[in-house]
């Protein structure tokens, strides 16, 4: 999963933290703005593991070569391909666009499908050069649905490393939110934590509906059996 996330300021950011009673945390009432950055983020849900990069630009000139460089990494960290007769290749890659309202086509020679990459449906992600790069390298891209961006999990991890690096803290220029933000990240990665779609919220919400009752024709229920 790849995001951007940003801007963030170099100004003194409010955060919670462990302090006497009585005697709160103060943070300046006048400071200078030092600039904006930028977090670039690929994120793997099941290991956990999150890959970064902080700009203080995200244009496609920028955040392009990051991808492929990025991805180019990971793939040489999987293991070989099986190879697949061309016909079950294809449906293979077509598979993956079933129901899809907006479709691009595919290459007319595929490479075995390596790799899932889940994007933000922005016009950055969908340039003919990046989508027929990423169908080179066996990477299919998945776009989330127009302001469904909060189903790509790399916003979530996003909003943990922004928080552990800046909240409570008083950065001077976008140089040191960078360099705090990619602390924070390699800080995580020392002991990543997996992520599972749904989770403990997910099962709760479950044991709730286990426990009602509903009423036919309406979207009332009760907490008892009415007979």
């Amino acid at each position: 999963m790849e995001d951007e996330a940003g801007p963030y300021q170099a100004i003194p950011h409010p955060g919670t933290s462990w302090q006497p009673q009585g005697e709160p945390t103060r943070l300046p009432h006048e400071y200078v703005r030092g600039g904006t950055a930028k977090l670039l983020t690929l994120f793997h849900p099941s290991s956990g593991q999150v890959r970064v990069r902080g700009v203080t630009c995200c244009t496609n000139a920028v955040l392009h070569p990051w991808m492929q460089q990025t991805l180019t990494e990971v793939l040489e960290q999987l293991p070989v391909a099986t190879v697949l007769p061309p016909a079950h290749n294809r449906s293979v890659w077509e598979r993956w666009q079933a129901g899809l309202s907006v479709r691009f086509t595919l290459l007319e020679h595929l490479p075995p499908l390596r790799l899932l990459l889940v994007l933000d449906n922005l016009t950055g992600h969908k340039t003919p050069e990046l989508v027929c790069w990423l169908m080179r390298q066996g990477i299919m891209p998945l776009s989330t649905p127009v302001a469904g961006s909060w189903l790509n999990m790399a916003e979530s991890i996003q909003r943990i490393l922004v928080r552990r690096a800046l909240a409570g803290h008083c950065p001077n220029s976008a140089q040191q939110v960078i360099e705090w933000l990619e602390a924070s990240a390699r800080g995580w990665n020392r002991a990543p934590t997996p992520f599972v779609w749904g989770g403990k919220r997910q099962a709760r919400r479950q044991r709730a509906r286990a426990r009602r009752h509903p009423l036919a024709g309406s979207g009332a229920y009760t907490l008892q059996v009415l007979q």
